[in-house]
């Protein structure tokens, strides 16, 4: 099996070589990642300047990095290294729950090895205080998570988030939470006014989400999918509006 792995977290993350050392007991692992951070970036691509492919010794493992996006990185990695066979995104510094898929870089990459016809899983863990995650006491959990995900399925995308202490592993749909922005005005050194945006939730978290998962320290696997349309609002339209059979409107 070749299994190509990627981040947004940046090549020199210690997630990325955490993962790379599980996912070579399944197979032949060769790393393609962004050369500086590139945490919420979403799905950006690059496209108004050429990409640099430069290998960079990570561990034992064949490595590159890339001056672009986490989906940037999948793209080269997977022209470049021909039948991959799947694509891992992470570890990630910090977890990927419910509106965090909008605008995770490392759901990203996963996301783009589905766009290209291949099985995706993106992999994040818990950050607290700032303190990094202790990805040796998570190796058997990400083996265990591992071992049963590259075994097969009709999954292209699935998105896996690890808590500080498993205690178990649960199959949970993703965390929809409305939210309000905080916007907090600042000055810095020189006297100039710049912001942080945050948000804070509005709902409480709802049980058998990828969120509730994590509250419970259950590690949460989470199929998703491309397709954004929702079928049941589109389905009450095509009523409504009394479409023709063949799905539009005369005009």
């Amino acid at each position: 099996m070749r299994i190509l792995i990627a981040n947004d977290d940046g090549i020199y993350s210690p997630g990325i070589l955490a993962l790379a050392e599980v996912a070579a007991t399944f197979g032949e692992v060769r790393i393609v990642a962004p050369d500086v951070e590139q945490s919420s970036m979403g799905h950006a691509i690059t496209a108004s300047r050429p990409l640099h492919f430069r290998k960079t010794p990570i561990g034992d493992f064949e490595a590159y990095r890339v001056n672009g996006t986490p989906a940037d990185c999948v793209a080269l990695g997977c022209s470049l290294w021909e039948r991959v066979d799947v694509v891992l995104s992470g570890i990630n510094l910090g977890l990927n729950v419910g509106n965090d898929c909008w605008h995770s870089g490392t759901l990203a990459a996963a996301k783009q090895a589905a766009l290209l016809g291949l099985r995706g899983i993106a992999l994040s863990t818990r950050v607290d205080d700032g303190v990094e995650p202790d990805f040796d006491a998570l190796r058997p959990c990400v083996h265990e998570v591992l071992e049963e995900l590259l075994a097969g399925g009709d999954w292209p995308l699935l998105n896996v988030n690890f808590p500080a202490r498993p205690q178990g592993i649960r199959w949970a749909r993703q965390s929809v939470r409305h939210y309000r922005g905080q916007i907090s005005p600042q000055k810095d050194p020189m006297g100039r006014q710049h912001y942080w945006f945050g948000v804070r939730a509005v709902e409480e978290t709802e049980e058998d989400t990828d969120r509730w998962a994590m509250e419970n320290n259950l590690v949460s696997l989470t199929p998703l999918r491309l397709d954004l349309t929702d079928e049941s609002q589109l389905e009450e339209m095509r009523q409504k509006d009394a479409l023709s059979l063949h799905g539009h409107r005369n005009l």
